[in-house]
């Protein structure tokens, strides 16, 4: 930000609000930035973090709308010494998160003169769990809270501006800044459309808005959207291994700029979402849960006091930031098509709500500020318990913020991503080639590989991306030794309507069988015709393309991906809608992967009685060893180890005692009908558990009567 509209943003906004309240301000982003600090992320984060700092590394193009402004601020944080690539921009987005708190605090002291407002404002907000931890993170969310900040404390600075030079000079300079904060994370615009006529019409009002002001206004406006000329300019050098799109054309310019690939007005590619009234709920128990129900009854009360008799704050802006709230917050739940009911989707969504908990954060300060001008002309005036009235309620809660948040918040040890990542990129042979898909793996094993220069000898092919007719144009040159039979990947493969020669995946891999190719996670269910002439086998989160001719012998690959990955980290330590939870869940499900598929082909597979049996048998052993390794593991661990006792007591092996499995059985079946109580065949697994007990009771009293039997 301070690239951008920093200096003399500060300049105009500390104007007027005395050297007191400036040093305030300072010292209160001071903290914040002390904090945060203390807090960041050593390594890589979740989310968008890796194509974020690896798009900005490379001086590539970010996913749409392509974030130049942020990117541009990131890559002059990698040049800079300490740490690696992944801190440096988590601690430049901690700096900007700390510098919007400052913004807050002026924002609510110009308006009211209240320094415990402004720091409940600043306080509340900088240290809600949501806005501290994507305050942390290479994330384009701290400058979008900066810029609302900004445009906020701009507003303020002009409302009470004495003279029309000033107007007009704080007009200018705020249209700079609403053109700019577009260049980072476009949401905004529902603010910048309140504030923009706002504005006008004030200045309409005052007969200040000529046809020239008026042109200089939109001047200024573009000259803030100028970092989008990064876009074409990377796309047309084309050096960046990693980059988005192609914004050499107008036309590409406008699909990238307007997340046509997206949907333009929505969250997410093709997706159903909850509902506008349930996004709506959401939202509002959201704020509740992170600033608390007091601030929320303190920001209704600086709405409500605009009708006083007396005002005790400016009620236009009060109006204006209202106004920005519900607009946002109703289109935000109409477009927002995402089902939050999922933990993951939720934590996607969530972090959109920051923009308008900033604002509630700013009238709730409001509010006490109206809360202690009420004071003042009562019988308090003048008592020591005036000033308890204004600053106790301000210290509480933003210490409850501290006490409630930090532990939580403290990301100094989460090196969780970053060991995934490493994890999966270490355990591949030398030269081989993984097709990614989504964007835990995507992300993460893209900025190990180019920023840190991590495994160099192999290829990451983007699955997804080959599907754009972007895609290999641009990038199939950053990918040496991989042939690509065409310029575009398509289930159908040859001459497609606009003269694009596309393939499908059973000619790559004809023309790649050089390689040893993996995909992780999972593969495009569009295009099964790999299946013609490979199969998938297991390795660890990933698996691997083989040639159909190839012999599985279940104990050498037992062996192979026993020990693949070194993963420490306890099974459910994690928040369900974090990264890590996601990452973490991926690392535990790989250990029992290759059993899972040696049990799958005993019970598909077209083999002899004696294969069969054997595939049984390794795949029982090899679930009981990780059973017992892990006292703490996933749910349906417990499902399919008594699925294999199962399959075990039907061979009546005379190595296994059918009791011992019989007991297995039915211990870990219950377990799983405990835990799992949303399997729609938990009944069913019910009533086998009983025919299973009675078969054990069964089995228990013939080996009594033959015991005693033997003693008679």
């Amino acid at each position: 930000m301070g690239a951008g509209a920093g200096p003399g943003a500060g300049t105009a906004i500390g104007t007027g609000i005395g050297n007191g309240a400036g040093g305030a301000a300072g010292a209160l982003g001071a903290a914040v930035a002390a904090l945060y600090t203390a807090t960041l992320p050593p390594g890589l984060p979740g989310g968008d973090a890796g194509e974020l700092i690896t798009a900005a590394y490379e001086l590539g193009v970010a996913h749409p709308p392509g974030y130049p402004l942020f990117t541009l601020l990131a890559k002059a944080a990698t040049a800079l010494p300490g740490g690696s690539p992944a801190f440096r921009v988590n601690l430049l987005c901690g700096l900007v998160g700390a510098a919007a708190a400052s913004l807050l605090f002026c924002t609510v002291f110009r308006l009211s003169g209240s320094y415990a407002g402004g720091i409940l404002a600043a306080g509340v907000f900088s240290f809600s769990r949501l806005t501290w931890q994507w305050s942390i993170t290479a994330e384009v969310f701290s400058l979008n809270n900066l810029f609302v900040g900004l445009l906020m404390a701009l507003t303020a600075r002009f409302e009470e501006a004495p003279t029309a030079k000033e107007r007009s000079k704080i007009s200018k300079l705020g249209a700079f800044c609403c053109g700019l904060s577009l260049c980072n994370q476009h949401t905004i615009v529902l603010y910048v459309a309140c504030v923009v006529p706002w504005v006008l019409s004030r200045l309409f009002r005052k007969r200040e808005l000529s046809l020239g002001h008026l042109l200089k206004l939109g001047l200024c406006f573009l000259a803030g959207l100028l970092p989008y000329l990064y876009l074409p300019a990377s796309s047309y050098l084309n050096r960046a291994r990693w980059t988005w799109g192609d914004q050499t054309t107008f036309q590409g310019f406008l699909t990238h700029f307007l997340r046509e690939e997206y949907g333009t007005f929505n969250l997410a590619k093709s997706e159903t979402g909850s509902s506008m009234g349930e996004m709506l709920l959401f939202q509002l128990a959201q704020m509740k849960s992170e600033l608390s129900l007091p601030v929320l009854a303190l920001a209704l009360l600086a709405f409500v006091s605009t009708a006083l008799p007396k005002k005790q704050q400016k009620s236009p802006v009060i109006w204006l930031f209202t106004g920005m709230l519900c607009l946002y917050s109703l289109f935000f739940a109409w477009r927002a098509n995402l089902d939050i009911t999922k933990p993951l989707f939720l934590g996607v969504v969530e972090r959109f709500w920051l923009q308008s908990s900033a604002v509630v954060a700013v009238l709730a300060g409001l509010g006490l500020a109206t809360l202690a001008s009420l004071g003042r002309s009562s019988v308090l005036e003048g008592t020591w318990l005036l000033p308890c009235l204004e600053w106790l309620p301000a210290l509480a809660l933003v210490a409850s913020q501290l006490w409630a948040n930090y532990s939580t918040c403290d990301q100094s040890n989460n090196y969780v991503v970053d060991k995934f990542a490493r994890n999966v990129l270490s355990s591949m042979p030398t030269g081989a080639v993984i097709l990614l898909r989504g964007d835990l793996p995507g992300n993460a094993l893209r900025y190990l590989h180019y920023c840190e220069g991590m495994r160099p000898d192999i290829t990451l092919v983007d699955q997804e991306m080959m599907t754009y007719e972007w895609y290999l144009p641009k990038l199939a040159k950053h990918l040496p030794g991989v042939h690509f039979p065409g310029n575009r990947w398509n289930p159908v493969e040859g001459v497609l309507p606009d003269g694009t020669l596309a393939f499908n995946l059973h000619r790559f891999l004809k023309v790649n069988k050089h390689k040893e190719v993996f995909v992780c996670i999972g593969l495009h269910e569009g295009d099964s015709t790999w299946r013609r002439s490979h199969s998938l086998w297991p390795w660890g989160t990933c698996e691997k393309l083989v040639p159909s001719g190839a012999v599985f012998d279940p104990g050498e690959w037992i062996r192979l991906t026993r020990n693949l990955y070194n993963w420490t980290e306890d099974y459910g330590s994690f928040s369900p809608s974090s990264w890590e939870a996601v990452a973490n869940e991926e690392m535990w499900q790989a250990r029992m992967k290759t059993a899972f598929f040696i049990f799958d082909l005993a019970e598909t597979a077209s083999v002899t009685a004696e294969t069969k049996s054997q595939l049984y048998t390794f795949a029982y052993t090899s679930y009981k060893e990780i059973v017992n390794s892990h006292p703490h593991h996933p749910v349906n661990w417990h499902k399919n180890y008594a699925i294999a006792c199962e399959r075990m007591l039907r061979l009546r092996r005379g190595d296994v005692d059918p009791e011992m499995l019989l007991s297995e059985t039915v211990k870990h079946f219950l377990l799983y009908t405990q835990k799992a109580e949303d399997d729609p065949q938990r009944q069913d697994i019910l009533q086998a558990v009983q025919h299973l007990r009675e078969e054990l009771q069964g089995l228990r009293r013939r080996r009594r009567a033959e015991l005693r039997r033997k003693a008679g």
